[in-house]
Formats: C-alpha cells, structure tokens, sequence
C-alpha cells in the first residue's frame, strides 16, 4: 500500500486561557491587600495606568463613574478577547474604561476600627541574652549559655539534653549545669526547664514553697492532678481535700508555657472587603473599597495617541498594546467586584436567619447552591469566597464560614454542623462544674433541641473546638 499525503478539514472547540482571562482569573481569588499589591506592581510598568485624585473622583461620581449595584450586568468573568490594532476605536475604547470604579459611602456609619501598625516586640530570645548580658557570668558561662537559649523553643522549654551542649561547648557537665540553673532563674521564671513538671517546680521554688505540698504535688503526682483525681492525691499524701484543692489552686496559677508571654508572633487585622448593615427589616451590602487607588488611562496619552499621524509605527503599537492591557485590568477589577457582591448578596439571602439571630441558626450552604442561584460556575464561587471577609451584625467571617455540611434533625430537616457545634459550645458552657457532661449526656441534650447526632460526631466536634473530655472540666468545690 502506497503512502500519501492528504489534506483534511476539522472542526473542534477548546478552552485557550488567555494571558488577560488568567489574569481576570487570578484578580477574582485575591484578596484586598494581594490585590493592592497587583494594582501598584501594574502601575510600575504600565505608563498608561494612573491613579485618579480623590477629589477628582468624588467630582466625577455621577453618570460617569460606574456604581456597582445589583442591576447592574454581573455575568461570570467569560471576557472574549478580539482586539485587532487596525480595528479598534481608541478613543471610544479609551473613554469606556477610562473611570475609577465606583466610591462606596458609608452615610456617615460608624464602621469597625483597626490597628494600623503594631509596636515592635522584644522576642524570648533577645530578652535572656540581654538578661545574659547584664549577668555577672564568666566567659565560659556564657559561651555555654548562649548555646542554652539558642536552644529553646517558642515556650521557653530547652530541647536538647545537657549531655548535647556538653560536648558542642567542650565543657563539664557541672559548669553545663550551673549555667542552666542560672538562666532558669531569670525572667520569665520557669524558662530553660526541660519538662512541664521541672517548669513548675522552678516557679515553686522561686515562691520560697520548696517542701510544701505543692511541691511534693508537683513531684510525686502530676498525672493525677493532669486527670484531676483529687480524691487520691489526698489519700496518697495523708492529707485532707480542702488543702490539696488549695495547693492545687496555686499551682493552676503559674505559667505552663513562660515562653509566650515574650513570643514574637504579630496579630493580624481583618480588613472585611464587604460590609453588611442591617436597615430596617433589610440587609444592604457595601463593599469595602477604602484605600483601593481608583484607575484610569492617563490624558496625557490619550492626546498623543490623537495625533496618530505624528506617531512613529513602534510607539504607535507600544502605547495602543498599553491601553489594551490598562482597559482589561480596570475591566477585571470592575467585574472582580461586582462577582463579589453578587455571592454576597446571595449568601445574605440564604442565611439570613444567621444575620437575624446567630450562629446557632446558620443553615446548611454548599457551593453548589450559591452557583445555581446567581447563575455562575461553582469554581468561580469558591475562587470568590477564598480570602474574602464580610462584616456582619453577627461579627467578621470568611465568606467560606457560611458553607457547611448538613445533619438530619428528628424531623427530617437539615442543620449546619457549625450550628451544631455552636449548640454544644452553649450546652457545655451552661453546665455545672463539679458535674460536667458527658458526650452521650450532649447527645441527649441535643435530642430535646431537634438535633440527631451520635455520640462519636459530638466527640469529634468538640475535639475541633478544643473543648476537653468531662473527666478534665470536672472542678471541685474550692477550685478556682
């Protein structure tokens, strides 16, 4: 059989991301501060983008700058590219795009404050050595301990044996010793311990409480004080139970972890990208657009593009590639936007018993149903709801909070598990102290409330809150 060469024709569709879809794309799963950074990293290269004068744009906020409302065309980010430099009208290209997105006002609303910077803090490391410093310890001592504080974790606990710093330092054990019993002593009390009981004993101590029950306590018993069985701690010390809840209660009061009150970590502050207010009987939705520079194409560009004849082919397609790149980052945004507060809205519709009452009515939202309703991809939802705060009565959340699973109630609704685990947040925190509940006592609890969950799911749910087992909230009469 003879090979030849043919020629045939097909037809067949695919998805090209474009360079500007990707873009439109990645500007939509921002977050305000990332997106902040994008806009100013744009406005470095880009000549043709400039930031309009606030005064300028509050003077403009009429017909020309875009507010962003409900009516308003918010289809799903599916921009066509076809843009042909012959083609195209700059000029009424350029003024389409060529206005800030739109000012939200707050109508003088008080809104939530935060701290715009926060104060140096000196961490657990520098504080010893500076304390190492001011010592009269010799220069052996304090090459051995400045291996010892180099060595401690953010708790203040040391993580290597003395036998490691012995042989990294070349010197006796004795001399090891006695430069960890040195640093021991120094503020936080109870830093460079290698242990939980060593830490607490070093605070005892430091009280001038050495050969008291406390101390004794904290030698001889405390996995029994960890599981909180008083009873034999006073049968095994001769003792009576007011005095071991007494010592006991001293002991609660130092410092497990001296460490974290010199710890380093900075807080970070919510910004929400939406706020929602409650006017009346209704909800209305303001995005947050405080600080985001408001964009436009520069005159300055605009008139030398007008004198097309004067221009050079190169600077001609330079400056037209600029303003296609300027118009599609103001056209993302505006649509980033406007996506945004379409979710929201339909978020506020679906909980809004959670806007009304709490927490404990939050019901059950999966992607699926958001997308349905607003008539968007689930992927472009989830990509709206990363990183993304709102602002509600009910306090700040991640937009990606009011999406949860489902449980069966006794009458064959559904309920949101973080409702659920709000209601056994309440129920443990309403119970008494010297009897706590027990997880099957919750689940019993959450029968009368309308909620059927099995023992193992209310166990799994307060592990996540961190809430511990009855055995360990149980408190004795005395115990502070």
């Amino acid at each position: 059989m003879a090979i030849q060469l043919r020629q045939s024709l097909s037809l067949h569709q695919q998805l090209i991301m474009t360079p500007q879809l990707q873009q439109a794309i990645k500007l939509l799963q921002q977050s305000r501060l990332e997106l902040l950074e994008t806009i100013y990293q744009e406005m470095e290269v880009n000549p043709i983008l400039e930031e309009q004068a606030l005064e300028e744009a509050e003077d403009k906020k009429g017909p020309e700058v875009e507010e962003i409302k409900p009516e308003l065309s918010t289809s799903e980010v599916t921009v066509k590219e076809d843009m042909r430099a012959g083609d195209v009208d700059w000029d009424v290209y350029i003024s389409e795009y060529n206005t800030g997105w739109a000012t939200s006002s707050f109508d003088g609303r008080e809104t939530p404050t935060f701290e715009s910077f926060t104060p140096t803090k000196t961490n657990l490391y520098e504080h010893l050595i500076w304390q190492f410093s001011m010592s009269d310890a010799n220069e052996r001592q304090k090459e051995i301990g400045t291996h010892i504080i180099g060595n401690l974790d953010k708790d203040g606990y040391l993580q290597t044996s003395v036998e490691e710093i012995r042989e990294m330092t070349g010197y006796s054990l004795g001399e090891v010793l006695e430069t960890l019993s040195l640093i021991q002593n120094f503020d936080p009390v109870g830093v460079a311990a290698r242990d939980t009981r060593e830490c607490l004993l070093i605070q005892a101590r430091f009280q001038g409480l050495e050969g008291t029950i406390i101390e004794r306590i904290i030698l001889e018993h405390l996995d029994k004080l960890e599981t909180k069985k008083y009873h034999q701690i006073a049968k095994a010390l001769s003792v009576p139970l007011p005095e071991v809840i007494s010592a006991i209660n001293v002991i609660t009061s130092f410092e497990p972890k001296p460490g974290r009150t010199y710890s380093d970590e900075e807080t970070i502050y919510i910004s929400p990208d939406i706020y929602v207010f409650k006017t009346g009987d209704d909800y209305e939705i303001i995005l947050n657009e405080d600080g985001l520079p408001k964009l436009r194409i520069s005159q300055y560009y605009r008139n030398i593009l007008s004198r097309r004849d004067s221009l050079a082919d190169g600077t001609k397609e330079y400056i037209q590639e600029k303003i296609k790149s300027a118009a599609w980052l103001i056209k993302s945004i505006h649509q980033r936007q406007r996506t945004i507060y379409r979710v929201t809205e339909s978020i506020v519709r679906f909980q809004r018993s959670f806007l009304d009452k709490g927490i404990a009515y939050l019901k059950p939202l999966v992607l699926r149903d958001v997308a349905e309703d607003i008539q968007m991809h689930e992927s472009t939802i989830s990509r709206v709801t990363t990183n993304k705060y709102v602002h509600t009565p009910q306090g700040v959340f991640e937009l990606k909070y009011f999406f949860s699973s489902s449980i069966n109630s006794l009458e064959g609704d559904c309920v949101a598990s973080e409702s659920v685990k709000e209601h056994i947040r309440t129920i443990i925190k309403s119970e008494n102290g010297s009897k706590p509940y027990s997880d099957q006592e919750v689940v019993d609890l959450l029968k009368n409330l309308n909620i059927n969950v099995a023992r193992r799911t209310v166990a799994k749910y307060r592990e996540t809150m961190g809430i511990l087992p009855s055995r360990k909230r149980k408190r004795h009469v005395g115990l502070l």
